[in-house]
């Protein structure tokens, strides 16, 4: 289990941003750790009504957070760039409902030195946030479980805004209803999820995000089961796309996404490679839009004086 002690400069830092908060009127402060600390303490030392969350890469880190009046959220992103554990934990604190779409937030990090907090940014959440609340994957009347809506379309934003190997790449899921889905789908390629355990195909498991992400640059489909495993891969969809209205400037991609919804009762996570946009279809109609994640969150650097060497 890793550890970040509650140092008297990291709780100096701690102090200081629940201070950059209220005098700004923000929504919640996050603290972006590198591992358990005593929670307890860290609540103590906000000593403030706002809405703390605590983000880690492990659940395990988190022990004893929310016992102490803290909003946990572990991230599953211990090897990932630090903007990105940033942007994530504000994506699951939105999904999560710990803060408004377009609400502020105050967040404490170690931005140059591990388990060392050194830095503070405010950030306005842009009103396209509400893209990933709870509230908006909940009026999809569909049977798939939340759960697993929320990990595809995180890995569909992922995919929008990263591409791969610094070039854009589209993709679509194709989730639920998956017997009826494979009566529309044929293989284009080698499936490399093919024969693999079920536990090695289950898209909760960071690992096989990551896999999916490479294979995300070959052609066709993904198709994901109600409880989040990979059914498929690489999968052509043969669906008719008459009546089906659509926005001029989408490709087949979208087309085929779209129309397998209207022949099952899927849901379907279309990634535009020209834009990173992630489109939600059911029922033949499109349901949510999704804006690459980069541009829904403004970063403002705050100055600050550290306390002199040997606080801690």
């Amino acid at each position: 289990m890793a550890t970040q002690r509650l140092t008297k400069h990291n709780a100096a830092m701690v102090r200081l941003g629940v201070h950059t908060a209220e005098t700004l009127g923000a929504d919640a402060l996050l603290l972006l750790l590198d591992g358990a600390t005593d929670w307890k303490k860290v609540r103590e030392t906000a000593n403030s009504k706002l809405t703390l969350i605590v983000a880690v890469d492990s659940e395990d880190d988190l022990e004893g957070a929310a016992e102490a009046g803290l909003k946990p959220l572990a991230l599953n992103k211990e090897k990932a760039p630090l903007l990105e554990r940033l942007q994530h934990a504000l994506l699951e604190a939105a999904a999560d409902e710990l803060i408004r779409p377009n609400g502020e937030v105050v967040t404490v990090y170690s931005g140059f030195q591990q388990g060392r907090f050194d830095s503070i940014s405010h950030m306005q959440l842009d009103e396209r946030m509400r893209r990933l609340s709870v509230r908006d994957l909940q009026r999809l009347d569909s049977s798939v479980p939340l759960k697993t809506l929320k990990a595809v379309v995180d890995l569909a934003v992922q995919i929008g805004r990263e591409g791969r190997e610094g070039k854009p790449v589209g993709a679509m899921f194709v989730v639920g209803d998956t017997r009826r889905v494979l009566e529309h789908a044929k293989d284009s390629g080698a499936d490399p999820f093919r024969g693999y355990n079920k536990k090695h195909r289950n898209l909760m498991d960071p690992r096989v995000s990551e896999d999916a992400k490479e294979i995300s640059q070959l052609d066709g489909a993904f198709v994901v089961s109600a409880d989040g495993h990979i059914e498929r891969s690489r999968q052509m969809l043969e669906v008719a796309h008459e009546d089906l209205q659509m926005s001029k400037g989408l490709g087949a991609r979208h087309w085929a996404g779209a129309a397998i919804t209207r022949k099952t009762k899927a849901v379907s996570v279309v990634v535009s490679q020209s834009t990173g946009t992630v489109r939600l279809y059911q029922n033949g109609d499109l349901v949510m839009r999704i804006e690459p994640m980069d541009k829904a969150v403004k970063w403002q650097e705050f100055n600050y004086d550290p306390p002199p060497t040997g606080s801690e």
